[in-house]
């Protein structure tokens, strides 16, 4: 357990990490999660009313991190399903903003990323880090699905902004995320660019990288894409997700050290 960020008298109860290590496996289960997140939504909100589908998403998403909060040590299947949930409220809050209210996604996407610089200045205000493995309190733990949910809206907003406002279309704001999101990682192996922020700039990008290859795979060929619908795209990579998760634990190639 890291108690390198803890101050001498701070009597918080350490929790053991709940959160998983970082790993190939990790980035793809993320980003498939992103994927499903977004063909999700679309398919939840075209066949449901939408205020009904949101208010699913939110109870979704409460059930879920009440049992990753409840949860004495890191558990694959409990994780992962609050990310799932996350991303699905997620995307919905980001598509309401724009559909409903008629939001830009260019100002919807400026508002996300100023939440979530908020959310990261409170946390590295109280905590004086942002990394992830040193999340062994309870306050840290809220702040890092803060965090995690202000990523996913902006990273919804984002991908929108690119594929329609600046018409690039969902195959090339995919191909666009694929890049940036190899960008942290060379600069953080070859030129000695800060783990948490490469971590985090990664973390953001996976949201508009998946969220956009769905897209492609399920809109309109009208819209520029193959046209398998949304619905079928979200199957997909929730048995994706599954086997993934699956594969996870069955290896423990994502526990965290102290749980190994």
């Amino acid at each position: 357990m890291d108690l390198r960020r803890l101050s001498p008298g701070d009597v918080r109860p350490l929790l053991l990490r709940k959160v998983p290590e970082v790993t190939v496996g990790f980035w793809v289960t993320k980003v498939l999660t992103t994927g499903m997140g977004e063909a999700t939504s679309d398919t939840l909100v075209h066949q449901l009313d939408p205020v009904v589908a949101v208010a699913f998403g939110f109870v979704g998403l409460v059930i879920s991190l009440a049992l990753q909060f409840a949860a004495p040590r890191y558990r694959p299947w409990i994780y992962w399903l609050a990310v799932v949930m996350v991303a699905l409220f997620g995307t919905m809050a980001a598509d309401v903003l724009h559909i409903k209210l008629g939001v830009p996604y260019l100002v919807s996407t400026i508002f996300f990323a100023v939440v979530l610089a908020a959310v990261f200045a409170i946390w590295y205000s109280t905590e004086h880090t942002l990394s992830i493995h040193t999340i062994n309190t309870r306050r840290r733990e809220a702040f890092y699905w803060l965090t995690v949910m202000a990523t996913f809206a902006l990273g919804t907003a984002a991908g929108d902004m690119t594929a329609t406002t600046f018409h690039l279309g969902y195959f090339v704001s995919g191909i666009v995320f694929t890049v940036l999101i190899a960008i942290p990682a060379v600069a953080h192996r070859g030129f000695g660019l800060n783990a948490v922020f490469a971590f985090w700039f990664a973390y953001i990008v996976t949201r508009p990288l998946g969220a956009s290859y769905a897209d492609w795979l399920g809109v309109s060929h009208a819209r520029g894409g193959l046209n398998w619908g949304s619905g079928s795209v979200s199957i997909g990579m929730t048995v994706l997700i599954i086997i993934a998760v699956a594969t996870l634990a069955a290896t423990r190639e994502s526990a965290p050290p102290d749980q190994v």
